[in-house]
């Protein structure tokens, strides 16, 4: 009898808390077809990539709190891994001020990924070249100093939410930015520092440098973003840039074409391409339709071409054909 009231009391509680609060889901999945193999030796697959499971309360006096987890295949577990992403306490002091603390979604790249729009095909650049974390523990707040200017500052942990720190000799980021918005242009500016670990000659503290845009019209949605690097991984003169830019056109039917583009290098005290392995040019064009609302679902061709030094021949795309898949609740 004790525990079935227990168990009541449990449903009864949940009943409530559901009522009040609100859970939601995004799931990421995808079929994909190597384009460049002949069809009997051609990679393909369905894949689901990625599922967020979450939670949100609205505690009152301006308080919220949200619990999200990220399940998908991650190098650091089994192919289908949880993660705590974000398990945040945010308050809204006044119009002006909104403050949050705990596991957070970062500023880093944010305004891009809005303005990309279609995270569930591709990631942002930073995100997708691991140059920041999406979520990391720490804080953050926004303050809105008029209706077309808005400041950001964060500190983390600076490892990400995947690999939280233990002990003392945490790694540690802050970062800045500033967005000017109008009606249908945006801009931010931002950079981001995470303190040098050793001390020498040779090390020095890192520093990404942003500068990005959107535009959002009618049926046109354009944007851009150029990023630069300084002493990567703390190496003095140890640079990474690359630029990215994307648009869709909305052709009616809840129907849109879309683009990207995007193209990485690098460059040491001596001129090399210290980095030439993760460099390159990758082009994604495709066709999106909005079926319903919360799922959407893409077309498209994601191609990669691989950088070589200034004395070699350029290297051969590698085509893939993507089919992707958004659905959320």
């Amino acid at each position: 009898m004790k525990n079935l009231l227990f168990t009541i009391t449990i449903m009864l509680l949940s009943i409530n808390l559901l009522a009040q609060g609100s859970p939601h889901a995004k799931i990421f999945s995808n079929f994909n077809y190597d384009l460049d193999s002949d069809a009997e030796y051609a990679f393909k697959a369905f894949e689901v990539n990625r599922a967020y499971l979450g939670y949100g309360y609205n505690l009152g006096n301006g308080f919220d709190a949200k619990v999200t987890f990220d399940v998908g295949k991650n190098s650091a577990g089994s192919s289908y891994t949880a993660f705590l992403k974000i398990a945040s306490l945010s308050w809204q002091a006044s119009d002006k001020l909104n403050v949050s603390f705990g596991m957070i979604g970062t500023q880093n790249f944010k305004f891009m990924e809005n303005a990309w729009g279609k995270r569930y095909i591709y990631k942002s650049f930073q995100d997708e070249n691991n140059w920041a974390s999406s979520a990391d523990a720490g804080a953050n707040l926004t303050y809105t100093l008029t209706d077309n200017l808005i400041i950001d500052a964060q500190v983390l942990n600076g490892e990400g939410y995947k690999n939280l720190q233990e002990g003392s000799h945490g790694y540690m980021r802050g970062g800045a930015g500033l967005i000017y918005k109008s009606d249908a242009l945006s801009f931010r500016v931002a950079r981001d520092i995470m303190p040098r670990t050793s001390y020498g000659d040779d090390y020095e503290s890192q520093y990404i440098n942003t500068l990005a845009m959107a535009y959002v019209g009618s049926n046109l949605t354009l944007g851009g973003e150029y990023n630069i690097r300084e002493n990567t991984s703390y190496v003095i003169d140890n640079t990474s840039s690359a630029f990215s830019v994307y648009g869709s056109f909305d052709i009616g039917n809840d129907v849109s074409l879309f683009g990207r583009y995007d193209m990485s290098e690098s460059e040491d005290a001596n001129e090399n391409q210290w980095n030439i392995e993760n460099e390159g040019e990758l082009t994604i064009l495709g066709i999106e339709k909005q079926m319903t609302k919360g799922v959407k679902i893409a077309l498209n061709i994601q191609s990669f071409k691989q950088a070589t030094l200034d004395d070699e021949s350029e290297d051969v795309a590698v085509n893939t054909l993507y089919l992707n898949v958004e659905y959320k609740f």
